[in-house]
């Protein structure tokens, strides 16, 4: 919880802070969170009370922000609490809308951040509920002139949707509108270019009747700009709405003035149709806009759309159908053949199999029996069975899925902020050169001829277009998250879409990323003192593994259990983390794990050496046991490499990324799995806390790397890599650690999701490109006089639509994962 408050103590420029903070567990965590805030510049006092875990801030505003303060908080390790909101706000219409949004939201007491995407038009605030709550929120938006509406779970999508078809509805009945009144103006224009006055109506001639034409679509059609308009200079800012109703109520005034007093001043040209045109085009463009930018959240939609409505429960002994979404944990939920599976859960009656296409990218139905798991929205395809809900609404894996991918759609890529920075300053400098052209015209280039400079003051003001500025990142950010959410590639923000194009180094964890994960148990080689004596050597290793959870020590106690073996517990067990187990049994020690804990216990392993070195030559993992400081068996275990993996890393190779095999396995197996599946360097005998050194390492060397694991043992080399990949199934989606998190297991998500980003990223720069180019070249070229104001109109108009346009060619972006 965050709060901030007018400090009666200090002078009247500092406020006071209150920030709730989680993580600390003794006085050294508070005092070191304590030190952290004070050294910082611009705080004047910070204490931080570990007993009811907060923190108090003095400091000044115009030294340090709120959120600079959350920053160092969570920069020394603990966590800020704050709540969140989604706002759905409506009105905005260029970059600098969103901008100003998005400063007045964080100008409000209590808000720690705001940030609002021109794309989505949503807001996403982490404010302190004690401050100001989301009543207050929504009113500072419409005070700045704009809608806000709060994203519910329930009604969110349904909202969203009917707002967005209200929209459209709304424009394209203003563009009719403006149309019909426009097409005589129109043609009045190509009359007037082609000399056709002999062969038309004389009324359509008529100054007055231009008049009756345009200012309907002035002051009707148009009267969405000048509102717009008003807006944004009350708040001191300004927008493309004010550089369309600067250009047109010139073009407008000035024939205006012609039609009733140009006896008196003795002017009678008259430029109705470019107003009129002008406001026409931009309307057909904004429409063309908000129809387009409804087709690059497809992919949300399609996600969301797969949640099912209804549930059966049994209640009482009867069966009833309410809303999922009032399903709760230990509800018993009953599920017929066809039907989409309503939340996650265990099945406690019957069987069936069950299409989980949606998570694993499987055709295959899964077979599921009683104790197994079910995820919401996967189909059952055959029997009828009950489960046990155990997560339900914002915690189904399905839900997780889609708040990351729209985090990930509402989030900035660093490539924007040049965008951002053009855009604040784009329309006073286009609204400046407007000013500067009509002075130089008026006054140099054609002395005295208002007419002249009037229209290419027009044409400046219209044919500059931030829009396109601003539509450039986000819409690309939009689609290509959406697009790889439907292949499974769950991309956690903007900035990890953008930073994965640049690797050229990705490291990959072996167990469960390159192979199964599963090993399965296939030798026992005893020492000469234990021939003929396999089963009571396979019952001692299985005891002294039955309380380990390693991949290996659970395919050793699950093969004895296979031969009938009964396994009694340990009189002591000790797991030693990267190296094996240390147990007692029957009065026996029991040593199993690698050749460094047979080293370390100075235990002579030469006489199997030779069958140690056939197994790891076979890619099989040598497990040493020892009974009493003495050689009793070599164990082999192996782990089946994936169908995908070698496909994977060829297709890295061929997208000229450096791969590297990160595995704690001896060399020799390491070497033997590395030629399997294509690997030229690797890493052996790696213990779990090393990964992240090892990856450290390579960085140093000047590579952008990135690390590919299961997202839990491996999520120090994770975090420490520039790209964090976790390899996952549904219930991962998770994973704090990985920044993409590939939900079906799939290596060939790895050069998919690099793929991809390589194409967001040229798609953005050829947005950003075209937009600045045409900026670029327009104004410069209305300035000198050379584009009609009409023609300036339908550029702006379209300069919008054809990079929203480029945005959507993304969607047809499809990686090879077959």
């Amino acid at each position: 919880m965050v709060s901030v408050e007018q400090s009666a103590a200090r002078p009247v420029d500092s406020k006071k802070m209150t920030v709730k903070i989680k993580g600390m567990s003794c006085a050294a965590c508070s005092s070191r969170v304590e030190k952290a805030l004070a050294k910082m510049p611009g705080v004047q006092a910070a204490g931080v009370n570990l007993a009811i875990e907060t923190a108090t801030v003095e400091y000044l505003p115009e030294k340090i922000a709120p959120e600079m303060i959350l920053d160092k908080i969570i920069e020394t390790g603990y966590q800020p609490v704050l709540e969140k909101a989604e706002l759905k706000i409506s009105g905005m219409s260029c970059a600098a809308c969103s901008a100003r949004v998005e400063k007045g939201l964080n100008k409000l007491p209590g808000i720690a951040r705001a940030a609002v995407n021109l794309a989505t038009e949503k807001a996403v605030v982490e404010f302190n509920p004690a401050e100001i709550n989301v009543t207050g929120i929504k009113k500072a938006v419409e005070n700045l002139g704009y809608r806000a509406a709060s994203l519910d779970e329930g009604g969110a999508v349904d909202a969203e949707r009917q707002e967005r078809e209200k929209e459209i509805g709304r424009q394209r009945s203003l563009l009719i509108f403006s149309g019909i009144l426009s097409a005589p103006l129109l043609f009045n224009m190509l009359v007037m270019v082609f000399n056709l006055h002999y062969y038309v109506p004389e009324i359509l001639m008529s100054n007055y009747f231009q008049f009756a034409l345009a200012t309907p679509i002035q002051l009707v059609a148009g009267a969405g700009f000048y509102r717009d308009a008003y807006i944004a200079l009350r708040g001191r800012s300004a927008n493309m709405s004010v550089l369309v109703v600067l250009g047109t109520s010139a073009a407008y005034i000035y024939s205006v003035t012609a039609t009733f007093f140009g006896h008196i001043i003795g002017i009678h040209e008259v430029y109705y149709e470019t107003s009129a045109i002008i406001i026409t085009l931009v309307l057909l463009g904004k429409t063309l806009e908000a129809i387009a930018k409804g087709r690059t959240s497809e992919a949300i939609k399609k996600l969301i759309g797969l949640q099912p409505k209804h549930a059966r429960v049994i209640k009482n002994g009867q069966e009833i159908e309410m809303p999922a979404g009032e399903v709760t944990p230990g509800d018993l939920v009953v599920v017929r053949p066809g039907e989409r599976i309503p939340v996650d859960g265990l099945i406690r009656e019957g069987y069936s199999a069950v299409d989980e296409s949606m998570l694993t990218g499987e055709s295959v139905p899964a077979d599921k029996k009683v104790g197994d798991g079910v995820t919401g929205a996967t189909i059952n395809k055959l029997g009828t069975f009950k489960f046990e809900a155990t997560r339900v609404g914002k915690d189904t894996a399905l839900a997780q899925i889609i708040k990351i991918v729209e985090e990930a759609q509402g989030s900035k890529a660093p490539i924007q902020r040049m965008a951002d920075i053009i855009s604040s300053y784009f329309v006073p400098v286009v609204i400046g050169v407007a000013l500067l052209t009509f002075l130089s015209w008026f006054f140099y280039s054609a002395p005295g001829d208002f007419t002249r400079a009037m229209l290419n003051f027009t044409a400046v003001l219209v044919v500059a277009c931030p829009c396109a500025l601003g539509l450039a990142t986000p819409t690309s950010i939009m689609v290509g998250t959406g697009r790889g959410a439907e292949y499974g590639i769950l991309i956690k923000g903007g900035e990890y879409l953008e930073k994965t194009h640049q690797l050229n180094a990705v490291m990959l964890d072996k167990t469960g990323t390159i192979t199964r994960g599963k090993p399965s148990f296939t030798d026992l080689v005893p020492a000469l003192e234990y021939q003929g004596r396999e089963d009571e050597l396979l019952e001692i290793a299985g005891r002294a593994e039955k309380n380990s959870e390693h991949p290996l020590a659970r395919a050793i106690v699950n093969y004895a259990r296979e031969k009938g073996i009964s396994l009694a517990d340990p009189q002591q067990f000790a797991a030693v983390p990267g190296h094996g187990v240390d147990a007692w049994i029957d009065g026996r020690r029991i040593l199993l794990g690698t050749r460094k804990m047979m080293k370390d216990n100075d235990i002579d392993i030469s006489a199997l050496s030779g069958d140690v070195e056939k197994l790891e030559e076979e890619g099989k993992t040598a497990m040493f046991m020892a009974a009493d400081g003495r050689m009793a068996a070599i164990i082999g275990v192996a782990d089946t490499i994936k169908d995908s993996s070698q496909d994977a890393i060829a297709r890295l190779k061929e997208l000229g990324i450096e791969v590297w095999m990160l595995t704690g396995d001896n060399r020799r197996t390491a070497a033997a799995i590395a030629r399997q599946v294509g690997i030229d360097n690797v890493l052996a005998e790696v213990l779990p806390e090393d990964k992240a050194g090892q990856v450290e390492k390579l960085r140093r060397q000047g590579k952008v790397v990135g690390m590919v694991g299961d997202g839990i043992n491996d999520a120090p080399a994770l975090v420490t890599a520039d790209i964090g990949f976790a390899i996952g199934t549904g219930a991962d989606v998770a994973i704090e650690a990985a920044d993409i998190t590939l939900i079906r297991g799939d290596l060939r998500g790895v050069p998919a999701a690099i793929s991809l980003s390589r194409a967001t990223i040229r798609n953005i720069k050829q947005n950003l490109f075209w937009a600045l180019f045409y900026n670029s070249v327009g104004i410069p070229i209305a300035a000198l006089g050379l584009l009609n104001p009409v023609l300036a109109g339908a550029a702006m108009a379209f300069s919008s639509v054809s990079v929203v346009g480029n945005a959507l060619r993304l969607r047809r972006f499809k990686p090879d994962m077959s």
